[in-house]
């Protein structure tokens, strides 16, 4: 984790918001490696969580534990939401996923665009901030390490109030600080 840096509201609005995934193949090399890659989109040094293991969610049964992560960049010049979105698609493919045939499948690596600054839009390709994040523990831990008060667009609490307030059964547990 970059402890020396923590997104303040004030600077959000700069900012793009990353969670990253894999349950897939060498779960530590893929994110390590996405995080690498995912620097060559931001204007500035990129803020990265702790590597955290976590249980399934919404997963076919037998899923294996995910490793995820949270990363924040500063969007290149002009970069727009569904520019860095395919973007992040195009990386997925390059880190072997492929067309899901079920919902949730594992896979060696998910980049899902939280927030790009304070943009709130629906569209059939993109939802800002992702509707599910605030629900979501594998989401939120890794997020509070580089942004504890951090308001996500469309809500109240900040990311450490909403994991405080959080209930549900997922398991995670920091494995490692990124490389």
């Amino acid at each position: 984790m970059n402890s020396e840096f923590r997104i303040q509201n004030s600077e959000f609005q700069k900012l793009a918001i990353i969670a990253l995934g894999s349950n897939l193949g060498d779960s530590k090399k893929n994110l390590v490696d996405a995080m690498a890659r995912l620097q060559r989109f931001s204007a500035e040094p990129i803020l990265k969580s702790s590597l955290w293991q976590t249980s399934p969610v919404d997963c076919p049964p037998n899923s294996p534990k995910f490793l995820n992560a949270a990363v924040a960049l500063t969007p290149l010049a002009n970069e727009k939401p569904e520019s860095l979105l395919a973007k992040l698609q195009s990386l997925e493919k390059d880190f072997g996923r492929t067309p899901k045939k079920v919902l949730n499948e594992p896979r060696p690596l998910d980049l899902d665009l939280i927030a790009f600054g304070d943009e709130i839009q629906n569209s059939n390709t993109l939802t800002l901030p992702h509707p599910r994040a605030h629900e979501r523990r594998f989401v939120l831990q890794p997020l509070a390490e580089i942004a504890p008060d951090l308001i996500l667009p469309g809500q109240k609490l900040t990311v450490a109030q909403l994991l405080t307030a959080l209930r549900s059964n997922e398991r995670c547990e920091k494995i490692c600080p990124a490389t």
